[in-house]
């Protein structure tokens, strides 16, 4: 009897410390978000005022303290507008809103293009936010005219979209990346009458699903199909250390796109696959403390490399999601490392201060080393996923 009630005792006070812990990291939580937004307010005014009217922000260099930018046919050309209204849908501010709208009507035109599989990012990202937040029929109307363009894309021999054009290099390159894009499909499948998108959004999940992976489950960047009889080429990680490294941000758009994959069908394949991907990458030896990954899992001079934040953004925004879908503590484990991403990259070693780093929000982003592009600076998705993710987090966890 004595030892029942010690029992009971020791229950009841693990069940109130850990009450009392959780009401802690969710005031942590509702701060750090607050702030951000706040912050975010105030600093993407600067930036829009620094990028002229017809063009879209895409990176900044501290040396020469200029914004670089790009027309609307960039495949990042849809994050500017996005981010800001996930300000607007926090902090409710019409100037703010009017910025969005503006950015939307130039890039309203790249509903047609059909140059290479970025049409989710590009507009999804961008005008799906839009008509989620503000219900404008035209926005849908746009969103539908894009699906339609990047259906134009699927290779119905190789059952895949093929991401870019043939070269010298590739015959039919696929890649990681265009996970992403399929929810752009998925939507407007979901969300009208012609379910044929829905069913390229499979073909292409399944085919990446059977393809891209290594046994640790592990993605490669680019798959090269022929695309007259579906069969592989070769596999390379073009923006990664090797052929055979783990690319972190490749990484991450394989576990967003396969949780999203799940929200839309609830098929368990997608589920288990993102699950041992997020697996994969938390469990990894070279995944940092802070959790804000080096550019590759396999780079060679760590812990001497540099990291991105991009990355991390985009994981963390990731695992929120997969946590909807988990086992209580699978998302506990999910929510926490998401958590530790979003309060690293709130730190003033990853955070601008307002005013600096041109008008962008986060610093130390990766886009190719390889390629010696965009090493080391802020880019456009890194803010658009680390919004993303504090507005999951708010939604879903507080």
């Amino acid at each position: 009897m004595i030892k029942t009630l010690i029992a009971i005792c020791l229950l009841s006070i693990t069940f109130l410390t850990t009450n009392a812990q959780n009401a802690i990291v969710k005031k942590e939580m509702k701060a750090l978000i607050e702030a951000q937004f706040q912050f975010a307010n105030q600093q993407y005014k600067i930036l829009a005022k620094n990028v002229a009217p017809h063009l879209m922000p895409k990176t900044y260099y501290a040396a020469s303290k200029k914004v670089e930018t790009s027309d609307t046919k960039w495949w990042c050309s849809g994050f500017f507008p996005g981010a800001l209204l996930y300000i607007y849908e926090y902090t409710g501010d019409q100037e703010i809103l009017n910025e969005a709208k503006s950015r939307l009507a130039i890039l309203e035109k790249e509903k047609h293009y059909k140059g290479n599989h970025d049409l989710g990012f590009m507009m999804y990202c961008s005008f799906g936010n839009a008509y989620r937040l503000l219900k404008d029929p035209s926005y849908k109307t746009t969103i539908d005219t894009a699906a339609a363009s990047l259906s134009t894309r699927y290779r119905p021999n190789a059952k895949v979209i093929q991401s870019w054009n043939s070269s010298k290099k590739w015959a039919g390159p696929v890649i990681i990346d265009n996970m992403m894009n399929l929810e752009l499909l998925n939507w407007v499948s979901a969300n009208g009458t012609n379910q044929l998108y829905k069913q390229i959004a499979i073909s292409h999940a399944d085919q990446t699903l059977k393809n891209h992976f290594r046994p640790d489950y592990s993605s490669y960047h680019v798959v090269d199909y022929n695309m007259v009889d579906g069969t592989v080429i070769k596999k390379e990680t073009a923006q990664g250390a090797a052929n055979e490294s783990a690319w972190s941000r490749g990484q991450g758009w394989a576990l967003y796109g396969y949780a999203m994959m799940y929200r839309f069908t609830k098929d368990k394949r997608y589920l288990n696959q993102a699950k041992n991907i997020a697996q994969f990458i938390l469990n990894h030896p070279n995944l940092p403390k802070d959790k804000v990954p080096y550019w590759d899992f396999n780079a060679p001079q760590i812990p001497n490399e540099i990291r991105d934040a991009s990355s991390a953004s985009l994981i963390a925004s990731a695992l929120l999601e997969l946590g909807q879908y988990s086992t209580k503590k699978e998302q506990e484990t999910y929510v926490t490392a998401a958590e530790q991403m979003l309060k690293s990259l709130s730190t003033p070693n990853y955070r601008a201060k307002l005013g600096e780093n041109g008008g962008f929000l986060l610093m130390h982003s990766t886009g190719s080393l390889p390629g010696k592009s965009e090493v080391d600076v802020p880019l456009t998705y890194a803010d658009y996923y680390f919004l993303e993710a504090l507005l999951r987090y708010k939604k879903w966890y507080l």
